[in-house]
């Protein structure tokens, strides 16, 4: 959306569409079909490429979220920029787009999330295990644990990794 604004008078639009409340009723026949909706509103980063995603065959998209340890995420978003993202394209991975959380969202000091796009997630799996092994991304990031006293992600569940394959309206 150009705006949050924009965003509201879109959804209350939306909402208010005769077609769409038609599908909707007929869709919660059996039962609401959703449980839950989370929205977050994110920025991308400044080393993000511009979102372009294209059906390229089966490839597979990895959604991965990040929780940087406290005061760490401009640490994170510095490695990202200055290596990570460029390591990933030597190891056949495609960027697709990296965002931070905007400023007013619970959990805007932490968190960075970004795409991957892989041929397969076997691909992606061999991508990882060779990227973990580049002197260049081992160099990097001992240098930035070491700037920052520790470890740049949370311990536990810092990093998440989730597998999505794009739906056939997408």
């Amino acid at each position: 959306y150009p705006s949050r604004a924009a965003r509201a008078a879109a959804w209350q639009a939306f909402g208010k569409d005769p077609a769409w409340q038609k599908a909707q009723k007929a869709s919660e026949v059996g039962g609401k079909p959703v449980a839950k909706v989370v929205s977050v509103f994110m920025q991308t980063t400044d080393y993000s490429p511009a979102l372009k995603i294209e059906k390229v065959g089966n490839r597979v998209f990895e959604m991965r979220t990040y929780t940087a340890t406290p005061n760490n995420l401009d640490d994170l978003n510095a490695r990202f920029r200055d290596h990570t993202v460029k390591l990933f394209e030597k190891h056949g991975m495609t960027n697709l787009v990296y965002w931070n959380y905007m400023a007013d969202q619970k959990g805007a000091d932490k968190m960075l999330v970004y795409l991957l796009a892989h041929k397969s997630q076997d691909a992606a799996k061999a991508s990882f295990a060779a990227f973990r092994e580049d002197p260049a991304w081992v160099k990097a990031r001992t240098a930035s644990e070491e700037k920052a006293g520790g470890s740049l992600t949370e311990r536990q569940g810092g990093v998440v990794s989730e597998f999505m394959t794009a739906t056939d309206y997408s």
